[in-house]
């Protein structure tokens, strides 16, 4: 865990998932060497987990996971073999992420009570989530310093502490100017803090925090299907490209390493194509 964090430099939501992956790998091998696992041991292990009806991505994040163990072991004279090099990560269908309508997005945005500290805070939350695409961590970590408010946007370290700018348009600007200056300090009532986003506790904002209340809006905006800061993300990203953006700059954006995970989005529009055919179309 170590050389994740310091030579790989993986975000701690992605350390957490390795630990709980390896954690379970290893209980399964019942204390056997390293040099005593065999490509047919690794493979038990993944018939395993289907077994107990984990889902096809789910065992593929743990394959991702035990490669890189073995591949540590190896690299760093702990084991003469990885068992790992010939199996490959089972392929199952991509699942086409859940996003929003603009008229839902909307919805969502006009919800929070902009007369009171908290519905200011919640509206440039929502707001700068949909205009920039950022992750919930990314999201809840900014601070004062991350936004640059004359040239319209800000700097965010992502996966792997990548820094990237985003630019934040007009309506999320104009939200996030009056909560600084309406809602900000009311919130933290004299503390002191860097974070740019405060609870009514005085203290940063947490990711539970804040999809409580995009699930309290979503319900309020009244949608029916259950709608995370995710689901913005993946909204901000099908949005853009819907409407003529370079998938290039959208990766950017959103702090893909590969382009890639950004490419599912186009999937999504042409899914969406093909139900207006469907629907339209006289022959459809």
């Amino acid at each position: 865990m170590n050389y994740l964090t310091v030579e790989k430099g993986l975000a701690q939501n992605t350390l957490d998932s390795y630990r709980r992956d390896l954690n379970k790998y290893l209980l399964f091998l019942n204390n056997r060497g390293a040099d005593e696992i065999d490509q047919a041991r690794v493979i038990s292990f993944l018939g395993h987990l289907a077994a107990k009806g984990m889902g096809t991505p789910s065992i593929a994040r743990n394959l991702s996971a035990i490669k890189g163990f073995h591949k540590y072991l190896l690299t760093d004279g702990l084991a003469r073999m990885d068992p790992t090099t010939n199996i490959e990560a089972p392929r199952g269908w991509k699942r086409l992420p859940k996003t929003l309508s603009n008229n839902d997005v909307e919805m969502i945005l006009a919800q929070p009570d902009t007369t009171s500290l908290i519905g200011l805070r919640d509206k440039a939350m929502l707001e700068l989530l949909y205009a920039t695409g950022l992750r919930v961590s990314e999201l809840v970590g900014l601070t004062l310093q991350n936004i640059n408010l004359e040239r319209g946007y800000l700097v965010v370290i992502g996966k792997g502490s990548k820094e990237r700018a985003v630019p934040m348009g007009d309506a999320a600007m104009e939200a996030i100017i009056e909560y600084l200056e309406g809602a900000r300090a009311g919130l933290i009532k004299g503390e002191e803090s860097d974070y740019l986003f405060i609870s009514s506790q005085r203290r940063k904002i947490t990711r539970q925090m804040f999809w409580e209340r995009m699930r309290f809006y979503s319900r309020k905006a009244g949608l029916r299907a259950p709608v995370s800061p995710h689901t913005l993300r993946h909204s901000f990203a099908t949005h853009l490209l819907d409407n003529g953006a370079d998938l290039r700059a959208v990766q950017a954006m959103l702090g893909h390493a590969d382009i890639t995970t950004t490419q599912i989005y186009t999937h999504v529009s042409r899914e969406r194509l093909k139900k207006i055919h469907e629907k339209y179309h006289p022959r459809g």
